[in-house]
């Protein structure tokens, strides 16, 4: 069984995987250029520790789209570096670190200098996380014919948020952000 490090190491980078994608790579390239980093000074803060992290994804993955730019921004910040491991690829590695017995994405797992697991944060932050299951709650239910258009109106309308509503960025940098704090304090 691989470790995530071995993961790590044949993972291309963040900015190669995002240069590569087939799906939704402008809008992931649209949040990258749009989310500025908060002047609080983190970043200097997370160079002090040799992290480094290993994200589960895909590029068809609304959530993958807004939250995988934002923490490349942090990561290039600091000078760390982030690396890709597809989810589908090899589900073996996401069977290790599922949400709720799912193989939710992005899951970003933090490494240490030694490449052990110290931490991870993923799939969405709580706020965002609360905009999903609100919206879900008010869908009709499955057997409704009506079903498939309004759950498909709904994720529509919340890429657009996604790739748009600095706000969500911010709830994304935030949660990372805590999660991080806590492994490094």
């Amino acid at each position: 069984m691989k470790t995530e490090q071995q993961y790590f190491e044949e993972g291309s980078s963040i900015q190669v995987y995002m240069d590569n994608m087939s799906t939704l790579k402008e809008e992931s390239y649209e949040v990258y250029q749009n989310f500025t980093l908060p002047n609080d000074d983190f970043a200097e803060e997370l160079k002090q520790h040799n992290l480094h992290f290993l994200t589960i994804t895909e590029d068809w993955c609304g959530d993958a789209m807004v939250i995988n730019p934002v923490l490349r921004k942090i990561v290039e910040a600091a000078d760390l570096q982030m690396h890709v491991a597809l989810r589908d690829a090899d589900t073996d590695l996401i069977d290790r670190h599922l949400t709720n017995g799912g193989r939710a994405i992005p899951m970003v797992l933090v490494l240490n200098e030694q490449g052990e697991l110290v931490g991870k944060w993923g799939p969405r932050a709580p706020e965002v996380q609360a905009m999903v299951t609100e919206g879900r709650a008010k869908l009709p239910a499955k057997e409704d014919p009506t079903f498939e258009e309004k759950q498909k109106a709904f994720y529509t309308q919340l890429q657009k948020r996604y790739r748009t509503d600095p706000a969500i960025w911010t709830y994304v940098y935030n949660s990372f952000q805590s999660t991080l704090k806590e492994i490094i304090k």
